[in-house]
């Protein structure tokens, strides 16, 4: 067993201070998936969404996040990680203050697409960072359990914000408050990160296999976001589905001739590391979906204002909180396997609670079980699949794997948000068809999305079974890339 320095990077002040931004970072970029939620409402009524394509507004944003992040993980990779940081950076703030001064529904969903490529660049640019410069066993297994507690915490921060930005100076302040961030973050990031070499060196940048991916989760998801209107037995939908299915079937072919590929293929030769990145593409299929239809259940059917919907989540920010930290503790005496498995149990179980919730329901006996169990269950799934998805990564694929990890995640996101929205949707349809009143059959669409939420994370806890069983160190696995 190796003996651990004596002073660390993490044990110093500067070390501290690089870490706060690289979680700053990544609580900007996960915020902006969930302070729209709240927001919705008045969304559609200023622009002129339909309740169809009211969906775009979180799925724009995962999707590009999601889809365009593996091409950021390489070129961090290739041109610095500090630069793409810094472009991404200013991506997201451009894009943003579009978005706020948005006059139609046309321009914000292409704002929120622009949004999510300048995401799609910080977020791999900066866990890279992070594994590369917290490098001893103890203080990256650190650094590693702050970063997933803040990505934890950051979702239901959004909601909160979202509600009270939306009740006090008004929607588009979800908005413009991204600007003002993202200009206190560029002087910090050209003070405390140091300019850094390309941790590869070659002039090939795969942009075929990156498009080639995109677009097939593009079509993928556009085809099950418009499966319930048009019905799952029309041609035009399977045909979407089968379309999306050969796109990334040959995404996979590319990857293993490409000289350079944006998906280094031999990463998955790591132990472990695709259970871990399934686990995390399953588990916020469910969990990141919660935030949606109980956001729309507390304003449409109990009446919730926005900021009271906002605030609703505020215990959940807590419990995240409190369970990533005993998270990160039970990882180094029982390992990550475990923790993930027993957290995604337990959010499995709140989202079955929180799936019967009444049309005349409370929030302290109805909604408030629910959200605890999410939120101590979450909180060690963040840091479990995190620290499992990172094991046995070499620096030279550092960028490649934060990439791998996050498009996992925000890709299970958007599928997971058009996989329960269709669900929702064609309960609710059949609801109202035989009669029922729109309130109960609402009620009864989001409760069977819910359901289905819950199903994915009880998945998520048998596929983390066949994950690297990392304690303290996160290099166990062998085979690093």
């Amino acid at each position: 067993m190796t003996t651990e320095p004596i002073t660390s990077t993490l044990s110093t002040g500067h070390g501290r201070r690089i870490l706060a931004l690289l979680c700053a970072v990544a609580f900007l970029d996960f915020v902006d998936a969930s302070i729209t939620n709240v927001a919705l409402p008045h969304i559609k009524t200023d622009l002129g969404f339909s309740v169809q394509t009211l969906q775009w507004v979180p799925s724009a944003y995962l999707l590009t996040y999601g889809g365009l992040m593996l091409l950021g993980g390489r070129l961090s990779d290739l041109l610095g990680r500090r630069n793409v940081l810094l472009a991404g950076t200013v991506i997201v703030g451009v894009s943003s203050l579009v978005g706020g001064f948005a006059g139609n529904a046309e321009v914000f969903i292409a704002a929120r697409l622009v949004q999510g490529v300048g995401a799609a660049l910080m977020l791999p640019a900066a866990l890279s960072i992070l594994t590369t410069t917290f490098t001893t066993d103890r203080e990256r297994q650190s650094a590693l359990g702050v970063w997933a507690g803040v990505a934890g915490l950051s979702s239901a921060v959004g909601i909160l914000a979202g509600g009270v930005l939306t009740d006090g100076p008004g929607w588009r302040w979800v908005m413009f408050v991204n600007p003002i961030a993202c200009v206190l973050l560029i002087p910090a990031i050209l003070v405390l990160l140091p300019r850094d070499e390309a941790a590869v060196r070659t002039k090939h940048f795969d942009f075929v296999g990156s498009f080639v991916v995109t677009a097939g989760m593009m079509l993928l998801v556009y085809a099950l976001v418009k499966a319930p209107d048009r019905g799952w037995d029309a041609a035009r939908t399977w045909i979407e589905l089968a379309g999306a299915a050969a796109l990334l079937a040959l995404f996979v072919l590319i990857e293993r001739r490409a000289g350079e590929p944006i998906l280094p293929l031999s990463l998955f030769k790591i132990p472990g590391l695709a259970a871990a990145n399934i686990t995390g593409l399953i588990g916020f299929a469910g969990m990141l979906s919660m935030f949606y239809f109980l956001t729309l259940y507390m304003q449409t059917v109990l009446g919730f204002s926005a900021i009271a919907a906002g605030a609703a989540y505020l215990p959940l920010t807590f419990g995240i909180g409190i369970g990533a930290g005993v998270g990160s503790k039970l990882i180094t005496k029982v390992g990550s396997r475990v923790v993930i498995s027993v957290g995604a149990l337990i959010v499995a179980a709140g989202l079955f609670t929180l799936s019967r919730v009444p049309v005349d329901g409370g929030y302290l006996e109805h909604i408030l079980p629910g959200l605890l169990l999410v939120a101590l269950g979450s909180g060690p799934v963040f840091v479990g699949v995190t620290t499992a998805a990172n094991a046995g990564v070499g620096p030279i694929r550092a960028g490649a794997a934060a990439a791998v990890l996050n498009s996992a995640q925000q890709l299970g996101g958007a599928l997971g948000l058009a996989i329960l929205s269709a669900v929702a949707t064609s309960r609710i349809h059949d609801q109202l068809a035989s009669g029922v009143a729109t309130p109960a059959a609402t009620t009864s669409g989001l409760g069977y999305a819910l359901a289905v939420g819950g199903a994915f994370a009880v998945a998520a806890a048998l596929i983390a079974l066949a994950t690297v069983n990392t304690r303290q160190d996160p290099h166990e696995a062998k085979g690093a890339a």
